[in-house]
Order: C-alpha cells, then structure tokens, then sequence
C-alpha cells in the first residue's frame, strides 16, 4: 500500500494550529503519560480530565501509587467506570516498584510488559516519553488511515489492525513520533469524527479515498457485533440503629473490589420480590419498601437495578457482609450506579 507524500508534515502542521489544550499536552513524563493515557482509555476528554488532576494530586509518582491502599485507589477513580484501569494502575506501579526501583522502565518491551498496558499504550509512553518510533494505534487512528487510504477491511480483526499498524510505521516521524501519534490521535478525535467528519476543512482532502468515493459512513467496516446482556440487580438497604450493611465484591468483574449492599441477582425482571426468593437468598423474613429504579448501560451488558429499604432490621449475617454507620459510608469505593443512594444514605 502506497504513503502520502510528506503524510507526517500536513499531519503535524495541523497539529500545532489546531490541537486541544489539555493538562497532559506536551508531558514527558512517563509516569503522567500513562495515567492520563490509562484514563482515556474508557473515557471521554472532558470527563477525564479532574480525575487525571485529582490522581496526580493524589498519587504524584509511582511510588505513592504503589505503595496506597488499593481501597483508596478506587475511591479516587470512582465515577470513571471499568475499574480494572484502576486495579491494573495499582498492580503496575508495584511492579515498577519491586521490578524497576520505582523507576519508569525506558524500554517498549519493558513497558508492554506491565500489567494493563497494550500495544497502543506502550507505544503511545515510549514515543511521547522517550522519542521511540513505535506508532500508537487507537480507535481513532483506525478510522482515520482506513478512510484516507480506503481501507475496507474489518478494524475488529488483529489482521487490520496489524495492516495500519505497519503503515503508520512507515509514516510515523522518526524524528518526533511522540507528536506524530498525538496528532494522529488528534485528528481522528476533533477532526475526522465518527459522525459529521470536517471533510471540507480536511489537510488530507485530495488524497482521502473515502471522501473520493462518499464512503465516509462507510468506512471504518466493524462487522463484529457486541452481544448485549440483560441482567437484573435487586439491592437491598438495611438501616438500623445508623447503621447499614455492605459487602466487598470478590467475583472477577468489572466491580471486583468495590463495596455493594446486599444483592439479589434474577434472571428475569421482577417488579415485585417474591418472599420465597428472598427466603431462598437467606435474607430472613423481611418486610422490603421499594426506593426507585434505574438502568445502567455497560459495554457487553444492561443492568435493571431496584433499591429497596429495610428498617429496624438485620439478617444473618453472611461471611462477606459487615454493618458500617451510614456516616462511613463515604470512605467505601463503591460503582457509580449506588453513588446516589450512598450520597443520600450517609
């Protein structure tokens, strides 16, 4: 597949008149690229952005990371979801600690070893940090090299990703491959949009394949569908004598670690919870005054979520289960779904 003539200078030209200023613009620091490229993973710029603030007011280098409680770890990251960004910071800068001597590893390998960091990330710290020539593929780089060169292969396949992984690898500025990636990111983030691209106004107009062709809908091609599930959490607020009950999440899920109060999971949906399956589920004999109900959608899965109230009474307590006063509540890391009821509780 051909390059573009001088591909890397229009690029960067763009770049210095057109990029966003953002609090890890123009950062060298390997520790401060990662936090900021970690968070962006799952997350939009605008909501990011505080939280990279507040964790590195927080946690200001690797080993204050480190050495925090993973507790504290995510009730700072509370709100920004996929909590395993958060598990996965802690359990890296451990490593970099016990592997490195708390010192930011230099080598791509090195960094690609560290837990919860891919290709894109790796290459995205090593060449914005350390000036190495490795191109940082996301979701955005995708979409902008298939349209321009007219890529119509499937972006969920490893084979096209590997495809405009070797070309940018071509392209990239061997020079300054920390600004190439940015702006190649850049673009595609305020630019070369997903919806309404800004065609008109486009560096790369006489030679973009999908705006030759009006394909810009078209392509990039994502065949691979997400199969949704449904499920349906019923949680249950027990308050007595100010006090209430919670439980740590130990399954290996996108909540691991977090704190829940008492839940039921069904199958099906249920406007009304039958006394057998609360019997069943060794809540006792209950009287349970329903609050209210939302929906939360995840990436593979939509949660119906029901609260219910239950005063002046404790169950048998479970192994995983302890009571906490309703004013503590605010020091448990808890997911963004129960943050209201917490709010309102304590």
């Amino acid at each position: 597949m051909k390059t573009i003539p001088e591909f890397s200078k229009i690029l960067l030209d763009w770049f210095e008149e057109s990029q966003r200023t953002l609090p890890w613009r123009g950062q060298t620091d390997p520790y401060k690229i990662w936090i900021s490229e970690i968070i962006l993973q799952q997350t939009r710029v605008n909501q990011g952005w505080n939280y990279y603030l507040r964790l590195i007011e927080r946690f200001p280098d690797v080993k204050t990371l480190a050495e925090a409680p993973l507790q504290e770890v995510l009730k700072v990251w509370q709100g920004l979801g996929y909590y395993s960004r958060a598990r996965n910071l802690h359990t890296a800068a451990q490593q970099i600690l016990d592997n490195h001597q708390g010192i930011f590893p230099k080598n791509y390998l090195d960094i690609r070893k560290l837990k919860g960091i891919g290709d894109y990330t790796a290459a995205a710290i090593s060449s914005m940090a350390f000036q190495l020539p490795y191109p940082a593929v996301d979701g955005n780089v995708l979409r902008v090299i298939t349209r321009i060169f007219g890529i119509y292969e499937d972006i969920s396949q490893s084979v096209t990703v590997k495809t405009i992984t070797q070309l940018c690898e071509k392209m990239i500025d061997k020079e300054n491959p920390g600004n190439f990636n940015q702006a190649l990111m850049e673009f595609g983030a305020i630019h070369c949009t997903p919806k309404k691209p800004k065609c008109d106004t486009c560096p790369f107009g006489t030679y973009c394949i999908a705006l030759e062709q009006e394909h810009q809908t078209i392509i990039p091609l994502k065949l691979l569908k997400i199969k949704i599930k449904e499920r349906y959490f019923h949680y249950f607020i027990f308050l007595k004598e100010h006090k209430t009950i919670i439980e740590q999440r130990i399954e290996n899920d996108i909540w691991k670690n977090l704190y829940q109060f008492p839940l039921i999971e069904t199958e099906t949906p249920c406007q009304k919870i039958d006394k057998t399956l609360i019997t069943k589920s060794g809540f006792g004999k209950m009287n349970p005054v329903f609050l209210k109900e939302t929906k939360h959608k995840l990436t593979h899965q939509h949660l119906t979520i029901r609260f219910y109230v239950v005063n002046d009474y404790f169950p048998e307590f479970k192994n995983n289960w302890f009571s906490v006063s309703v004013e503590d509540l605010e020091n448990y890391p808890f997911p963004v779904v129960l943050g209201g009821i917490v709010g309102k509780i304590g």
